[in-house]
């Protein structure tokens, strides 16, 4: 709900209030973003007064000598009038003059949710919303001077607590302006002090909280790879150093863009802090002529009192209601087996039916074949842009393989990298102008690939055409779309004008500025073709895992591929840092092989489980390398996923205690210690950053799973508990495991110590006992209300320390993991 003041404007969700007003010199002064409150129309006791200058400071002009632009909090900001502070435009004026001024023109309530031309953007702002308030408001500033104007679009999500804004300049004047800056939203606050919370890392480990006091000067978290990248998420988060996963105060910001990003905090010499977020400033430039339009991604903010995950709880819903979009917004995702850590390049249409046959026989739904199944690709130094299938691989075609794994039983996928071409490949020798490259000088590869001119038309047409033919080939369900490397030598011939529509223009004005955002509107457009003609394909966005990960992938994929690092340690962290920005069923998560392909860990497959169930699952392991008792325990595992995948995949996700170090508890949140894998210390002291604790729960709080994952065995540590978030107090629940086996290999020669006769290790003894003898496991199967389970915690049975075993011992060594059922019942 928007209220209109006349001189003040007040957005209200469901719990919160955001609050600016305008000055009598017609900026527009930020006054207050947090908690709800109620406030009288004379604002008083929320408004600055300025009686005088700061000293070194500068006055705005003769009419106001004591009104100083540099001292004060405000919806946006400019260069040249006395803000010394990061700006939110940077505006390049004809005579080369950078001083802005925009002033307060005009302003508009409506119910309209605007999609912006040419990005995505959130759709659907609440039926019962749009008839009884207004959610979008509009404020149009006018820089007179310079005859541009500059539109602030706000949109208030009521039950989500969610407030997006985009910006839009309109060039009203006869000459072209230079853009050098424009975010997408700033947000001044009065007070420094605040914690900023960054996801950052690398590939193969992706998304480590990193926590930054802001104290005094400039923080900036920004990407320059042409993606949204692994290295700096544009999720952000702003909280005290109190702020617990359950209580405090949080806010939480993100971006719909997939390319360069920036995200600024300063704190000035006044003790206020400045965000702002949008397209990274770094080399960008972009020629706005007479009459033109340029549209900043939208930028989304929340606020909560109830911690991180009351934070969280805002922006999951936000995503699943009004990010992703079709048929697959609410649609359970299918079980998938991913041919890709099986078998490589190395595939052929016999080994991926062996392999799919295997997942059919374990309960799996979708079998996708990843890369090598085009062109000459035995390897990653050919034939990507060439997408005709390899026909001594696969003698049908793709429709060939379809159509048996569609007889098995399975839906069909296929992998795909569209937006890349090698060297050797008939589409480079034929089109060399259509990658992205500086001529005549030598370039910088990555995974042997160049990336193509996604600013070109005929390019976007290329990829749209050649892939609407590979689509259509086949009863294809499922399309993971991969993109394998960064920018290098970021040049296009097409902005050099070299035989374009736009020559003219780039004999004066340099426009390779414009490329790294020109190439994301042209990748847009590309997947909004395609997803909206196929919209029936379950669409899964990768780049080298997760090098892409933001809302505006999400706007087009319902999914992406959290990580290629695999690894169950480490995709607890990763999907752990995920958590706080977007819901689990936009990640893929696959159980794989042992050792792991990336840090070569041992983990217990049901670790491994437990870790991928959190997300949309999927397996990416030789099934036919697989013995019968893990085979077994596999198709164990996808049946009871499936009794609650729709938990799983749509219930709200709560952290408790974590790998990265965040607690419950105030006040110790922020230490260096967090973000890290080695962040517990020591294996001979109990930590709560030991293990990692997860609850999904049902919309109706009356089913729940929950997840507890350790890292190392703490000896002489028997006592564990699990605490699960989000149940409702007052129901009645009844807590359980599956029934668990333990394999007497995990004793070694401390069998002996039980066994009537000597069990050697390795021996052909022990493999054959092994498959005959399994011991019992611990079995949970308690009775509690929701209140003693969430503030009390569950006291699990007591772990194996070293004194004795037996059916009521949990054996939980290194990086082991449990899930539990919860289930209301009657009392």
């Amino acid at each position: 709900m928007i209220i209109d003041g006349k001189k003040y404007y007040i957005l209200n969700t469901d719990e919160t209030s955001y609050i600016f007003r305008i000055t009598d010199t017609e900026h527009l002064e930020h006054l207050y973003y947090g908690k709800k409150i109620r406030v009288s129309d004379s604002l008083d006791g929320l408004m600055e007064r300025q009686e005088f200058i700061p000293g070194n400071n500068n006055s705005y002009n003769h009419e106001y000598p004591y009104f100083t632009l540099n001292n004060l909090c405000l919806e946006a900001s400019f260069e040249g009038k006395g803000d010394n502070r990061e700006a939110f435009a940077v505006i390049e004026n004809p005579d080369g003059s950078r001083t802005s001024d925009f002033l307060f023109k005009s302003a508009i309530i409506d119910n309209e949710k605007k999609e912006l031309r040419s990005l995505p953007s959130a759709h659907s702002l609440r039926a019962e919303a749009r008839k009884t308030s207004g959610n979008h408001l509009q404020i149009e500033l006018e820089d007179k001077n310079n005859k541009l104007r500059l539109l602030l679009d706000y949109y208030v999500f009521d039950r989500e607590n969610v407030i997006t804004r985009t910006s839009t300049l309109i060039n009203d004047g006869k000459t072209a302006v230079t853009i050098k800056q424009l975010m997408s939203a700033q947000l001044d606050m009065h007070e420094s002090g605040y914690i900023m919370s960054t996801f950052n890392g690398a590939w193969a480990r992706e998304m480590s909280r990193k926590d930054i006091p802001l104290i005094s000067g400039k923080h900036i978290n920004s990407s320059y790879t042409g993606t949204s990248s692994n290295s700096a998420n544009p999720f952000f988060m702003l909280s005290t150093p109190t702020t617990t996963e359950d209580t405090g105060i949080a806010y939480g910001f993100n971006l719909f863009y997939s390319g360069n990003h920036a995200e600024i905090a300063e704190v000035n010499e006044f003790g206020k802090t400045r965000l702002l977020w949008g397209i990274n400033p770094r080399n960008f430039s972009w020629r706005l002529g007479a009459g033109e339009v340029f549209e900043s991604p939208e930028a989304v903010m929340t606020f909560s009192d109830k911690g991180f995950n009351g934070m969280s709880v805002g922006l999951h819903n936000f995503v699943r209601r009004h990010v992703i979009r079709g048929e697959w917004a609410r649609k359970v995702r299918p079980v998938l087996l991913n041919s890709w850590e099986a078998s490589y390049f190395d595939i052929n249409e016999s080994k991926l039916l062996r392999l799919a046959k295997a997942g059919k026989d374990v309960g799996i739904e979708l079998f996708v074949m990843d890369d090598g199944w085009f062109g000459k690709r035995d390897n990653d130094t050919s034939s990507l842009g060439d997408w005709k299938p390899n026909l001594e691989k696969l003698p049908g075609g793709v429709k060939g393989i379809a159509d048996k794994v569609n007889k098995l039983g399975m839906s069909f996928g296929i992998w795909v990298e569209p937006e890349m071409v090698n060297v050797d490949s008939d589409l480079y020798r034929s089109h060399p102008d259509w990658a992205l490259q500086i001529p005549d000088r030598p370039h910088s590869e990555g995974r042997n690939q160049r990336i193509m001119d996604l600013t070109r038309t005929e390019v976007q047409d290329y990829i749209i055409d050649s892939m609407s033919e590979v689509f259509r080939s086949a009863n294809i369900s499922y399309v993971k779309w991969d993109m394998n490397r960064t920018l290098t030598d970021i040049y296009s011939s097409y902005l050099a004008g070299v035989g374009n529509d736009i020559a003219e223009d780039s004999k004066t004005y340099n426009r390779q500025g414009e490329l790294t955002h020109r190439y994301m509107l042209g990748l847009y457009r590309c997947m909004k073709i395609l997803t909206e003609t196929f919209p029936h394909i379950l669409f899964e966005g990768c780049a080298a895992g997760g090098n892409r990960f933001d809302l505006g992938i999400l706007s087009y994929f319902p999914q992406i591929w959290g990580s290629d690092d695999t690894d169950a340690m480490v995709r607890a962290e990763i999907q752990t840092g995920y958590s706080y920005g977007y819901p689990q069923n936009c990640w893929g998560s696959h159980v794989s092989g042992v050792p792991n392909h990336q840090t070569l860990r041992v983990t217990p497959l049901s670790t491994r489980f437990a870790v991928a169930a959190f997300g949309s699952l999927g397996y990416e392991c030789n099934l036919c390398d697989m013995s019968k008792d893990e085979l077994d325990l596999i198709a164990e595992q996808i049946k009871m996923y499936k009794k609650f995948r729709k938990i799983l995949q749509y219930g709200q996700l709560y952290r408790g205690r974590s790998f990265t170090g965040v607690t419950s508890q105030p006040g110790i949140n922020h230490g260096l210690a967090v973000g890290g894998f080695s962040a517990s210390g020591s294996v001979l002291t109990r930590s709560d950053n030991n293990v990692t604790e997860w609850t999904i729960v049902a919309p109706d709080k009356t089913k729940a799973v929950g997840m507890i994952a350790q890292k190392m065995v703490i000896p002489n540590m028997a006592y564990q508990y699990f605490r699960p978030v989000g149940l409702d107090e007052d129901k009645y629940y009844h807590i359980y495991n599956k029934e668990i086996k333990v394999n007497i290999k995990e004793f070694g020669d401390l069998v002996n110590t039980a066994s009537p006769i000597h069990i050697r290790p390795d021996s052909v003894t022990q493999r054959v006992v092994s498959k005959f003898v399994k011991l019992d496991g611990e079995k949970e199967d308690l009775k509690m209300f929701g209140s003693a389970m969430m503030n009390a915690g569950i006291k699990l049975s007591p772990a194996y320390a070293g004194t004795g075993f037996n059916d009521k011992t949990r054996v939980f060594s290194d990086y082991a993991a449990r899930v539990y059922y919860i289930e209301e019942i009657n009392i």
